[in-house]
């Protein structure tokens, strides 16, 4: 069922998960936002830290970094494979969906493992009214991204008993939550990327209700040429090719705020952060 393994396939998944009918007028109120503020009507700054989240911002987050305006993080599609029950099957109500290391399946499903480049990612959640200063303790967060392969468990063919890279996790004091994973695949029509759900609490998050905020983390191009280059990636290079932020239907009116920090390497593994002001 992957963009990439069958044509007709491809043009379908493409077009949800751009979200071309639910999301033209989410992209179209920011892209309004950014002109007034290009004009001086209202401001937009967005958070950013020692963790590199927004580039040319001032202000700064929960990590210590000092703030007079803080944007909330955009709202995004969470395209047609989110596992939440909006879309079919629910994974947030199965037992063992909270944990940190999303790179196995759980439960009564198959039990693979997700191959590829070890990815370590870091979400920070903060209050956007008080200019990122204030981590949301008690948050919760649902990621889920596509193996390396270009595939999504639950949904795609071959991988429909599969629920690995898919978790959850409650904000510590910090407004952190780290998941242990791998580093997705690219796909025909989507810049890389990773998808996430804020909820309000950790009980709203396993009962799949009350979500606060849906968006998507992107990865820089030069982290992704490197890992795509490594062995069992050679799907994910081509694709990448004809691909770029600027084109990209998510992506395209702007990525500053979603754009992960990277630090690492293929041998080592990568460390991917990112502050969410919500």
């Amino acid at each position: 069922m992957r963009r990439d393994h069958a044509e007709a396939v491809t043009e379908e998944v493409h077009e949800h998960d751009r979200g071309l009918s639910h999301d033209l007028p989410v992209l179209a109120r920011r892209r309004m936002i950014r002109l007034m503020a290009g004009a001086g009507l209202i401001p937009l700054v967005g958070c950013t830290s020692e963790q590199g989240t927004s580039a040319g911002a001032s202000s700064k987050g929960a990590d210590g970094t000092s703030s007079a305006e803080c944007a909330t993080i955009p709202d995004e599609t969470a395209g047609p494979f989110p596992g939440d029950g909006s879309n079919g099957v629910n994974v947030l109500t199965e037992s063992g969906v909270v944990r940190d290391d999303i790179t196995k399946s759980f439960g009564d499903s198959a039990g693979g493992t997700a191959a590829g480049v070890p990815l370590t990612v870091t979400l920070t959640v903060v209050d956007a009214a008080s200019g990122c200063g204030t981590p949301k303790k008690g948050a919760a967060v649902y990621i889920w991204h596509c193996d390396r392969d270009g595939n999504y468990s639950l949904y795609s063919d071959g991988v429909t008993e599969e629920n690995y890279l898919r978790g959850v996790q409650e904000t510590d004091d910090k407004g952190q939550v780290t998941f242990r994973s791998v580093f997705p695949g690219c796909y025909a029509g989507r810049w890389p990327h990773i998808h996430f759900e804020v909820y309000g609490s950790l009980a709203d998050a396993t009962a799949a209700t009350a979500i606060t905020n849906t968006s998507q983390l992107a990865f820089p191009k030069d982290v992704c040429e490197t890992v795509y280059a490594s062995d069992g990636y050679e799907r994910s290079m081509g694709n990448l090719s004809g691909l770029s932020l600027e084109t990209d239907g998510i992506f395209s009116d702007g990525a500053d705020q979603q754009l992960a920090a990277m630090k690492g390497s293929v041998a080592r593994g990568y460390t991917a952060t990112l502050t969410v002001p919500v």
